[in-house]
């Protein structure tokens, strides 16, 4: 699918990996709703980038926010072509912890949103996107979601963390079978250790542990690096139904 002309909605896009595409699909030449809960941020970004981005303020699990955010997009620039799902949020827990066993609506909160989310922007964004005329070889519209390495190698107390990103796995190559009919493509995106604003919290000496421990290169991945495979998943028409890992080859060990 070509960037010109072409709307994509970022979910997460205020910051991280989400703003790292924000960023790569505004210079491509797309049009970019900056969907996320930060205000300040995302006005900032979209003031930024200019004329063809817009901030609309979206709680991905919630079916209001998330059906305004596609009618913003559609309102604005005429149609829907692609979703970047990089909403998502992460807790570390053990389900038997000192207080006792996790509480539920810890695990429930996490899935909520990083699962049910993605799903609910999916949803709504294809339901658009079907919409639309037909481009180049038939494809309408293209979603990329954004798993983890957690959910092939979990971690002690990622339990909620990996069955969410689990589930996107999961869920990629029936939608993505569902959808070939309207020429829409699903990908997911397992990234490893990348600097992100949670990473940016820890003191620099575990920062460059955490990156010392990726075989090659030995470092933290850059969001960019992440938005330069959205961007070539956007470009290439022949990947659909799979979720490729960007991680330096790092597993992940119990702890």
């Amino acid at each position: 699918m070509k960037f010109e002309n072409n709307t994509f909605i970022v979910t997460g896009g205020a910051s991280g990996l989400g703003e790292a595409s924000v960023r790569a699909l505004h210079k491509a030449g797309a049009n970019v709703v900056i969907a996320d809960l930060n205000v300040e941020a995302g006005e900032a970004l979209a003031a930024e980038l200019g004329g063809r981005t817009v901030f609309a303020r979206t709680n991905v699990a919630d079916v209001a926010d998330a059906t305004a955010c596609v009618v913003t997009a559609t309102a604005r620039f005429g149609g829907l072509q692609g979703l970047i799902n990089c909403a998502g949020i992460g807790n570390a827990a053990r389900v038997l912890g000192r207080e006792g066993a996790m509480p539920l609506e810890a695990f429930s909160r996490v899935i909520e949103v990083n699962l049910v989310g993605s799903f609910n922007m999916i949803r709504l964004a294809a339901e658009a996107m079907a919409a639309g005329e037909p481009q180049a070889d038939g494809e309408r519209g293209v979603i990329v979601n954004t798993a983890s390495v957690a959910a092939y190698e979990g971690q002690v107390g990622q339990a909620a963390y990996a069955a969410s990103k689990g589930g996107i796995v999961s869920m990629t190559l029936p939608i993505a079978r569902e959808l070939a009919r309207s020429g829409i493509r699903v990908v997911t995106i397992a990234p490893g250790l990348f600097l992100t604003p949670m990473m940016h919290t820890l003191p620099p000496e575990v920062r460059q542990s955490l990156g010392e421990s990726v075989p090659f290169p030995p470092r933290l991945g850059q969001p960019e690096e992440f938005a330069r495979l959205v961007c070539s998943i956007v470009d290439n028409i022949m990947i659909n139904g799979e979720t490729i890992r960007l991680d330096g080859a790092i597993r992940l060990t119990p702890r």
